[in-house]
């Protein structure tokens, strides 16, 4: 099941020791470290080693733009992962038959690259494609198949309203709403963001994710219970709140006196450090000016007069008294750098036990790297004002009390149900498109009231955006304000929203293994391209490219042309 969310694989048998669970669920994502240069030191990391996506976020790529695969290279890396961990140890090819689920009314260029890249890249045999959502469909009504029935997907970027007539997909009259669960994350995402300034980067898309699935649903009536949430008691009952991780440790609350002065300590040789390696800098700025000065001085002294003109010219300088007087104060600067260089090798420690010193302890030579560097330990003085003892901070008559995991609490209100909301009012977020109610009933008009009353025995819900509590309920009542008075129909939740799929694909292989009906052997690739596809109940409709045709050219559109070759007298008609 090639998800843009989630890829999902497994073996397909009918032998009872295999396993009837897909063996690896992982997020369909890649990431890779770009290393040391030329290359070196790069690292690739696929689904389920990648851990928490957001420390990766920047990194984290995806094979898919919507829900349709376009780019192959991580697509590739996908199947690698999935063919390593299912134990395929075939050398130079997957000797297994392929079932993969596609898009509805995949564009034939995706098929296309897809195929190339399991024919020749994996060599596999034969390869079946079909729908997440018709395999899901197919699953969940095997007893009675085949069967008619309205088939709602809604997953991770998309949602589908797609009807299925006699087990075969009416490709023409099926919709598209271009909003799903990444949709809804997002939109969670910016309302709580807005609510909570103070945690913008606490609030990240795999919290909102999380919180989608754990504590949202869908309201039957969205006005009617907005209503309800502007009782103060009905709020209280049904708010729920969300801890963010924070830290309760205070810095310099667990030190003692003695590591608060190692601390100390540590920041003082730092500092010296630091400033031993500015004074190397320096020296060695100023050795090589230096050099280049006495450089130009001994053109004068060996006569050189036109390059020791223009050498001065160089140096923006107009006589030789200047430049001397510009070595005499690099020598001097160059030699006090050395002193000081040379004094702090000596390493004379200085003791500084009070937060403020009011003496510091200098070395007996009264050592200019010493004062220097209690200097700048009393520059960054305020910054360790925390490490103080308790007893030294003033304390207020009166302290409010401060709950700190109350403060990292999120409190969730009415964004429980406007996330999903936006599956049925795209206004919400300012998308001009239909939601699911008007989507639904658009397609059923459009078959005449026979069909309609078989489609609407039979409205099948599937997808991982389908899992929010309500949502059956809210189709149900969207049902019957649209359909006629007294009139049935019946709605149906699928068994298994998210896994539902690979079941269904699952099914299908098992019982069409001996079958040649809805399998492209390699011998169907090289003959009739990779964008074919051998339809079954559970594909697309396949369709062909049909390429206009050029009229041939009559003799009459010919004969103007070549009474015109013969009139000029061109060798080139005998040709």
């Amino acid at each position: 099941d090639n998800g843009s969310f989630q890829t999902r694989a497994g073996w397909a048998s009918a032998d009872p020791a295999v396993p009837a669970e897909p063996l690896l669920r992982f997020r369909s994502l890649a990431a890779r470290s770009r290393g040391a240069r030329g290359g070196a030191g790069a690292e690739t990391q696929v689904g389920n080693d990648l851990g928490s996506p957001e420390p990766l976020r920047w990194l984290l790529r995806s094979p898919f733009d919507r829900n349709v695969p376009v780019q192959l290279e991580l697509q590739e890396l996908l199947l690698d992962h999935v063919f390593q961990r299912l134990g395929v140890a075939s050398q130079g090819c997957v000797d297994h038959p392929i079932v993969l689920t596609e898009a509805v009314c995949n564009p034939l260029y995706s098929r296309q690259m897809m195929s190339e890249l399991l024919f020749e890249c994996y060599q596999v045999p034969k390869v079946s494609y079909g729908v997440d959502s018709l395999y899901s469909f197919y699953h969940n009504r095997k007893q009675n198949w085949p069967c008619s029935g309205l088939v709602i997907s809604s997953g991770y970027q998309c949602t589908h309203i797609l009807p299925v007539l006699e087990g075969r997909l009416d490709a023409k009259n099926c919709k598209r709403i271009n909003l799903g669960g990444c949709q809804a994350a997002v939109y969670l995402q910016r309302l709580l963001q807005l609510k909570y300034p103070g945690h913008f980067a606490a609030i990240t898309l795999s919290r909102m994710e999380e919180i989608l699935h754990e504590h949202s649903y869908i309201a039957e009536d969205y006005i009617e219970e907005l209503q309800k949430w502007r009782s103060p008691e009905y709020y209280e009952n049904n708010m729920h709140k969300m801890q963010l991780p924070f830290s309760n440790k205070l810095l310099g609350s667990t030190l003692t006196s003695e590591e608060k002065q190692e601390r100390r300590q540590q920041q003082l040789r730092r500092l010296q450090e630091l400033n031993a390696r500015r004074r190397e800098e320096k020296l060695q700025l100023d050795q090589e000016r230096l050099d280049r000065l006495l450089y130009v001085q001994e053109l004068l002294e060996d006569g050189q007069m036109d390059q020791f003109h223009k050498a001065l010219v160089e140096l923006n300088m107009d006589s030789a008294e200047e430049l001397q007087s510009y070595i005499n104060k690099l020598s001097l600067s160059v030699e006090q750098t050395k002193q000081k260089i040379l004094q702090a090798e000596v390493n004379i420690e200085v003791d500084v036990v009070d937060s403020k010193p009011e003496t510091p302890d200098l070395d007996p030579l009264g050592s200019e790297q010493s004062l220097e560097d209690v200097e700048s330990i009393n520059e960054f003085e305020p910054l360790f004002a925390e490490e103080q003892p308790e007893v030294e901070k003033p304390v207020a008559a009166v302290q409010p009390v401060f709950n700190l995991a109350e403060y990292h609490q999120l409190f969730l209100g009415t964004e429980r149900i406007r996330a999903p909301e936006i599956v049925f009012q795209p206004s919400l977020i300012g998308e001009d498109q239909a939601g699911i109610a008007e989507t639904m009933q658009y397609v059923l008009e459009r078959y005449p009231k026979e069909q309609q009353a078989i489609l609407v025995q039979n409205v099948f819900l599937t997808g991982g955006n389908t899992m929010y509590p309500g949502l059956k309920a809210r189709v149900q009542k969207e049902l019957l304000e649209m359909r006629p008075f007294q009139s049935s129909f019946q709605v149906h939740l699928a068994s298994s929203p998210v896994l539902d799929a690979w079941y269904g694909a699952r099914d299908w292989a098992v019982e069409y293994m001996t079958r040649e009906e809805g399998w492209i052997t390699r011998k169907d690739y090289e003959e009739k391209g990779g964008e074919y596809l051998k339809e079954h109940c559970a594909s697309n409709v396949y369709v062909p490219i049909r390429l206009p045709k050029q009229a041939p050219r009559t003799t009459e559109a010919l004969a103007p042309s070549r009474v015109l070759t013969s009139s000029t007298g061109n060798p080139c008609e005998q040709a």
